[in-house]
């Protein structure tokens, strides 16, 4: 007798964590570029000044109205909990940004960084499905004591579960690509020594990297990353025709990537949807003519308005309770 009634409560509790587990969402994830998402301020101590009103671009609350609601739309096509961008100035934007999209009522974890032109990476989080337990900045030096973005450390939870999410901005070409890589080689030897401590927790956990990496999943740099067990998802398209987040020349790069740990591969606790491993590619963001044909519809070209919305496209991934 005692016998059944064990087998009955196991049953019961295995129908109850399953219908537990059926009736949470799944947790959708993007990262996306923004391109120069400025205020109108001109602070004296940042090289933002082209972007402040009287500035070389000619910037006026209209064009940068226009720019939060070019922003906006991407955050409703992307449609995400948790949205991972760069190259946001201020809290400020961050605020007007939420304000304009008004499908959802984001928090936002934001810190200023060193970055000499004053770009910040951000988080922008649904809280009724996903709670920030703990987020940093951490900070990114680089050799010879270049500044650059600091990397954002978020410790979230969704279905009871903890997941670690790192936003990431790494150094781009801008002055050369010998000179920019061993910049990108420090960047991710810090992530590596922050993943390795967490790992050292927790082998088994469940890690997010976002990011503009500035290079390909099969480059030097973001290869490293599998020291740690962190793969790019977004390796396996490389190769594909007119696939990409960036266009360099007439080459489509995978320069925005989602990169996750084996935790998120096991069977146990948080996984990903396979299938949902995306790229937001609409045709309203790619020019369509011109000798620019296929490159993403930035806002600016230089100081010329072109009133699109990035020079990189957002991407996208579900994950899942199991």
């Amino acid at each position: 007798m005692k016998k059944i009634i064990t087998v009955v409560i196991w049953i019961t509790f295995w129908i109850f964590t399953s219908s537990c587990s059926q009736d949470i969402s799944p947790l959708t994830i993007g990262f996306w570029n923004v391109e120069n998402l400025f205020d109108l301020e001109n602070d004296p101590e940042k090289n933002d000044d082209e972007f402040a009103v009287g500035g070389r671009k000619n910037v006026t609350r209209e064009i940068y109205d226009l720019k939060i609601k070019n922003t906006a739309e991407v955050l409703a096509d992307l449609n995400a909990d948790v949205v991972g961008l760069c190259e946001v100035e201020t809290q400020g934007v961050l605020i007007d940004l939420n304000d304009a999209y008004t499908s959802r009522d984001y928090k936002i974890v934001h810190y200023e960084s060193p970055d000499f032109r004053g770009i910040d990476n951000a988080l922008l989080y649904d809280p009724s499905v996903f709670k920030v337990v703990e987020s940093r900045a951490i900070g990114n030096p680089l050799p010879n004591d270049g500044k650059t973005r600091d990397i954002l450390y978020v410790e979230g939870e969704y279905g009871g579960e903890t997941i670690h999410l790192f936003v990431n901005h790494w150094p781009s070409n801008y002055g050369g690509r010998k000179k920019a890589i061993p910049k990108r080689a420090a960047t991710a030897q810090l992530i590596v020594k922050e993943i390795s401590k967490i790992l050292l927790q927790n082998a088994g956990a469940e890690i997010v990297l976002l990011g503009d990496f500035n290079e390909n999943p099969d480059e030097m740099n973001v290869q490293s990353l599998k020291t740690v067990g962190l793969t790019s998802l977004m390796e396996p398209m490389i190769g594909t025709p007119n696939m990409g987040t960036y266009v360099y020349r007439g080459q489509d790069l995978f320069y925005d990537q989602i990169v996750v740990s084996e935790g998120l591969k096991d069977k146990q606790g948080l996984g990903l949807d396979p299938e949902s491993v995306m790229i937001l590619d609409l045709m309203k963001y790619r020019q369509q003519e011109g000798d620019y044909a296929h490159y993403p519809f930035r806002f600016w070209a230089g100081n010329r308005l072109l009133g699109g919305y990035s020079d990189h496209l957002a991407v996208r991934v579900t994950i899942i309770l199991k």
